[in-house]
């Protein structure tokens, strides 16, 4: 995970990036164009609830590595006050974009409004594992007609199981549409090509992938 070349980009060129993500369905509209988008200060992972029910310990282990070798280029993947755009020694001719995990506000079935984790889990996780705060992009006044796609997990971060690889037939997330959950689904990857990256599909057949 040695860096050969570090681009940084300011907080201003990633929050307008983020205020242009499209959904996957709904004539890919951008979701988050009328809503409040801010980088918040390193912040305990206690204020997220996640939605996705695991984390692979290769991946948490990957992330660690690479903010200790950031941290020699000046940069905290738990500090970012903007991201950058990185290439790796094991893979120079790939671009890999460092952003902060992306929370949003969420309202649950029970009432409850939640700080939901849309992108970053194990970004999130790893900073959790080390005991460290860590800066997110949060986003308020979603149009209530496109909610995030899972739900929260209802007791919160005890419900993360750490897998070493990701069980056939593991169903992931508690989708609001299991037939057509990936309408809701936000599209980072338009604008940080990359930056989700695609596991192996696990969901029961029910659910379409």
């Amino acid at each position: 995970m040695k860096p050969i070349l570090v681009e940084p980009f300011d907080r201003t060129h990633l929050l307008d990036r983020v205020r242009q993500t499209r959904l996957r369905g709904f004539d890919r509209r951008q979701v988050y164009r009328d809503a409040v988008v801010e980088l918040t200060p390193p912040t305990s992972t206690d204020a997220f609830t996640p939605a996705q029910n695991y984390v692979l310990r290769p991946t948490v282990d990957t992330i660690l590595a690479l903010r200790a070798n950031l941290l020699d280029e000046g940069i905290d993947l738990f500090a970012l006050d903007g991201g950058a755009h990185v290439r790796m020694q094991d893979n120079p001719d790939e671009v890999v974009p460092v952003i902060p995990p992306v929370v949003e506000e969420s309202r649950e079935p029970d009432g409850r409004t939640v700080l939901v984790v849309n992108d970053g889990l194990h970004r999130l996780f790893a900073a959790r594992s080390v005991g460290l705060p860590i800066s997110v992009v949060l986003i308020r006044d979603v149009p209530p007609d496109c909610p995030y796609y899972a739900y929260a997990l209802r007791d919160g971060w005890s419900q993360v199981a750490e897998l070493d690889e990701l069980p056939d037939t593991h169903q992931k997330k508690e989708y609001r549409v299991p037939g057509n959950y990936k309408a809701l689904f936000r599209d980072f990857n338009e604008q940080f090509p990359g930056v989700q990256k695609q596991r192996k599909r696990s969901n029961p057949a029910h659910i379409s992938e």
